[in-house]
C-alpha cells in the first residue's frame, strides 16, 4: 500500500519533529538548571504531572489516528474527516476541564505528591504549575491537528511548526529567564506562548481543502455520538494506559523526591537525555500507527505484519546510534548546564547503563505494540501496561529505594524490569496472532 518514497516522507519529518522536541527539552533543562538545582527539581516535579495530563489528552489524538487511518485504508475519506472533527471536539473539551481542575487544585496536588521535597522546591513548583496548566487546551488542539496530518501521511507540517515553536521557546527563555530574571515562571510563560502559537498555526493549516483529511468550520462542529463512541473505544483504553504509565512515573518521582535535591536534579537530567535517545524510535512507532492502521483498514494483514517488522528494525538501528550518541554527549551537556560534579558523574554512569539496556529491550517493549494498537487491540495493551507499571516500575522501585535504600540506581533497575516484562508479553501476543482479529470500524 505504501511506496518507499511515501514511507520516507512520513518517517523523516516524524523523526526530525521528535528530535527537535528532544533538543528543546535538553535546552529547557539546561537553561532552568542555570537558575539552580531547586529550580530544575521544581520543573521536573511539575512536568511529571503535566506529562500525565497531556498523555491522557494525547490518547484521544492517538485514537483519532487509528480511526482515520482505517477509514483511509477503506478509501472512505468523508468518514475520516468526520472522525477528525470529533477527535478535536473531544480533546479540546477534555483539556479545558483538566486545565480548570489543575488550576484550582495545583497546590494540594503538588503537596500531596511531592510533600517530602524541600519547601523552596515546592513553592517554585506551584508557580510553574499555574502557568503550564493554562496551556493544556492548546496542546490538545496541537496534538489533534498533528495526528490528523500524520493519519493522511503528511508529517512535514507538524515538524515545521515544532521547529518554529522551539525557536520561539528558546528566545522566550532567554528573555524571560535571563533577561528579566523571572526564573521558573519565565520558563513556564515561554512554554505557554510557544504552545499557543503551535496550535493556532496547525489549526489554520488543517483547513486546507487540498488535504485528504481536513477540518474546516470549527465553530460548527457538533457531537456525533456514533463517531465519538468509536473514537472512545480506541482512545479510552489508550488514555488509561498512558495515565497509568504516567501515574506510575509520578509515584516513582515521589520516591525520588525523598532522596534529596541533588538526586532529583540527576534524575531530571537523566530522564531528559534518555527520552531524547528514544525520540526517533518513538517517531517510528507513531508512523507505524498510520501505516499499519491503513493496512488493517484495507484488510491487508500480511502487509501490516511486513511493515511492522521493517519499522521495528529501523527503530532498533536508530536507537542504537542515538543511545551511543547521547552517552558521548552527556559530559558536555552536564558541564554546559552547570550541574554539580557529583550529579554530573552520576548522570553519566546512569546513561551508560540505560543505553546498554535500552538497545536490547526498548523496541519490542514500545514500538511493536503500536502495530497491535493500530489493529484495535488496545485493551490488552492497556492492561499489560498498567500491570507492568505498578508491579515492576513502581513496586520494585519502592522496595529498592525505600526498603533497601539503594539510591537512584534502584529506580532504573525497576524500569528495566518493567521493560523486560513488556517484551515477553508483547512478543508472545504478536506471535499468537490474536491481535489480527480485532476491529475498529464496522
Amino acid at each position: 500500500m505504501f511506496t518507499r518514497r511515501q514511507i520516507t516522507a512520513l518517517l523523516i519529518p516524524l523523526m526530525l519533529e521528535q528530535m527537535l522536541s528532544g533538543m528543546m527539552g535538553i535546552v529547557d533543562t539546561m537553561m532552568v538548571t542555570r537558575v539552580g538545582e531547586s529550580a530544575i527539581s521544581a520543573v521536573s516535579l511539575v512536568d511529571s504531572i503535566n506529562t500525565l495530563m497531556l498523555n491522557l489528552l494525547a490518547a484521544m489524538a492517538a485514537g483519532g489516528v487509528i480511526v482515520c487511518s482505517q477509514y483511509l485504508g477503506r478509501r472512505e475519506r468523508e468518514k475520516a474527516n468526520q472522525a477528525a472533527r470529533q477527535v478535536l471536539l473531544i480533546s479540546v473539551t477534555l483539556s479545558v476541564a483538566v486545565s480548570v481542575v489543575c488550576l484550582i487544585f495545583r497546590r494540594p496536588l503538588v503537596q500531596l505528591i511531592f510533600g517530602q521535597a524541600e519547601q523552596e522546591v515546592l513553592n517554585q513548583a506551584v508557580e510553574y504549575f499555574l502557568v503550564t496548566a493554562l496551556s493544556y487546551p492548546f496542546v490538545a488542539a496541537q496534538q489533534t491537528a498533528s495526528a490528523v496530518f500524520r493519519a493522511s501521511g503528511h508529517a512535514a507540517p507538524p515538524m515545521a511548526v515544532v521547529a518554529m515553536a522551539n525557536v520561539t521557546n528558546i528566545i522566550g527563555n532567554s528573555v524571560l529567564i535571563f533577561g528579566l530574571g523571572w526564573g521558573v515562571v519565565g520558563a513556564a510563560l515561554s512554554t505557554l506562548f510557544s504552545r499557543v502559537l503551535s496550535a493556532v498555526v496547525l489549526l489554520a493549516a488543517l483547513r486546507s481543502p487540498k488535504l485528504e483529511v481536513s477540518i474546516r468550520d470549527y465553530a460548527r462542529i457538533r457531537p456525533d455520538r456514533e463517531m465519538i463512541g468509536m473514537v472512545f473505544r480506541v482512545g479510552v483504553p489508550t488514555g488509561l494506559e498512558n495515565s497509568m504509565f504516567q501515574l506510575g512515573k509520578l509515584a516513582v518521582q515521589s520516591t525520588v523526591s525523598t532522596l534529596g535535591t541533588a538526586a532529583m536534579a540527576t534524575q531530571a537530567m537523566t530522564q531528559t537525555l534518555e527520552l531524547v535517545a528514544a525520540m526517533p524510535s518513538q517517531a517510528i512507532g507513531i508512523g507505524l500507527l498510520t501505516v499499519a492502521g491503513q493496512c488493517m483498514g484495507a484488510g491487508r494483514v500480511d502487509e501490516a505484519k511486513r511493515y511492522t517488522r521493517q519499522f521495528c528494525w529501523i527503530a532498533e538501528g536508530i536507537l542504537a546510534v542515538m543511545s551511543l550518541f547521547m552517552v558521548a554527549m552527556t559530559p558536555v551537556i552536564t558541564r554546559v548546564s552547570g550541574m554539580g560534579a557529583d550529579s554530573a558523574a552520576a548522570t553519566f554512569r546512569l546513561m551508560c547503563l540505560i543505553g546498554l539496556v535500552k538497545m536490547v529491550l526498548w523496541v519490542p517493549a514500545f514500538t511493536l505494540p503500536n502495530a497491535m494498537r493500530a489493529a484495535g487491540d488496545v485493551r490488552f495493551s492497556a492492561s499489560i501496561s498498567a500491570l507492568s507499571m505498578w508491579v515492576f516500575r513502581v513496586g520494585v522501585c519502592v522496595v529498592l529505594c525505600r526498603g533497601f535504600h539503594v539510591g537512584l540506581i534502584g529506580v532504573w533497575i525497576a524500569w528495566f524490569s518493567d521493560w523486560l516484562f513488556r517484551v515477553i508479553v508483547y512478543v508472545w501476543r504478536y506471535r499468537s496472532g490474536r491481535w489480527q482479529k480485532k476491529t475498529v470500524i464496522q
